[in-house]
């Protein structure tokens, strides 16, 4: 007898790699539950009772009922942020917190459900000083990194490890003559540094020389390794010129994948690293929430395939 539970798929309207994962669930005959957090309270409602067998209540979409005590798995995505434009800022304060620690407190609590990852441990490893870290004890190689708000600092620090480039800690999308935009990855020298950077928090890191990239994305057991050629800084400025190669990781990678993994209680992880011109690969950064069904599109890896298994609760 078939598993009558569904998956929760957690994401806004417009998200194509949602759309594939479900499209393959429902060729599983896997039931699916969507929704976007951000759509509370005007188009999803919560019922949500604590009793001493657990969390019980259930979701209700316009279209879909979902029963939180029997959700098989739950794939969180990218929803939306919650937002109450019809009440003034105070107000709106208020019911955005309230939101937040009570239907996204019932999200991170279903009893008996695997998650895609669990949102407080996406949460977790989205601070790249804590990943940096936590990639450096699992045995990656990691660059030389300050992350400083004094300008004396970055400058002695692009002396001593020049070239150096900057990366935002966290980048927020924002409108630049109504063009949705993000602050870009660029190298930077010791005339960039000025009084500005006291202003905030920044990331400065010393630039590997390299070969190429490559993406590795760990999907609960499975790994895929792609090699990815191009000529940029930062490859994800401009995908038509990325070649794709499938390849094997150098020894030592893939048990260090498995102890940062670990580390933050993730089953789905991309991985960014650089080729060096010596071959080795060194960390930037791990995305736990990163974009990754593109790549099954240029080299027919089966992504899609093994992130079903996991949501079907396969593996």
């Amino acid at each position: 007898m078939s598993d009558p539970r569904p998956v929760l798929v957690v994401t806004s309207l417009h998200d194509p790699t949602s759309d594939v994962v479900i499209s393959e669930l429902h060729d599983r005959n896997i039931p699916v539950v969507r929704l976007d957090s951000g759509d509370f309270p005007a188009s999803l409602s919560v019922e949500a009772e604590i009793t001493e067998h657990g969390l019980r209540g259930r979701l209700l979409t316009p279209t879909r009922t979902a029963d939180l005590a029997h959700i098989r798995a739950l794939y969180y995505r990218r929803p939306t942020g919650f937002s109450f434009p019809h009440l003034d800022e105070q107000d709106a304060r208020f019911a955005i917190t309230q939101a937040r620690y009570g239907l996204g407190g019932v999200l991170a609590s279903l009893p008996g459900c695997h998650y895609v990852n669990h949102p407080h441990r996406i949460g977790d490893a989205e601070f790249k000083p804590a990943g940096l870290t936590a990639a450096a004890a699992a045995g990656f190689l990691v660059p030389p990194t300050l992350i400083t708000s004094s300008p004396d600092g970055a400058r002695q620090f692009i002396k001593a490890h020049g070239p150096v480039i900057y990366k935002p800690l966290y980048n927020p999308i924002y409108r630049l003559d109504g063009v949705s935009s993000v602050v870009k990855v660029a190298e930077v020298s010791v005339e960039d540094i000025d009084d500005q950077v006291r202003g905030t928090a920044h990331l400065f890191q010393k630039r590997i020389p390299k070969t190429a990239d490559a993406r590795v994305t760990v999907i609960g057991g499975e790994v895929f390794c792609v090699r990815i050629d191009s000529d940029l800084l930062d490859w994800r400025t401009d995908y038509s010129r990325l070649t794709y190669t499938p390849v094997e990781p150098p020894p030592g990678i893939r048990p260090a994948l498995h102890r940062y993994m670990n580390r933050f209680r993730l089953v789905f992880g991309a991985f960014d690293f650089c080729v060096g011109e010596d071959g080795r690969w060194w960390f930037l950064e791990c995305n736990p929430s990163g974009q990754w069904y593109w790549l099954e599109t240029e080299t027919g890896l089966p992504m899609c395939a093994a992130l079903a298994d996991l949501l079907e609760r396969k593996t």
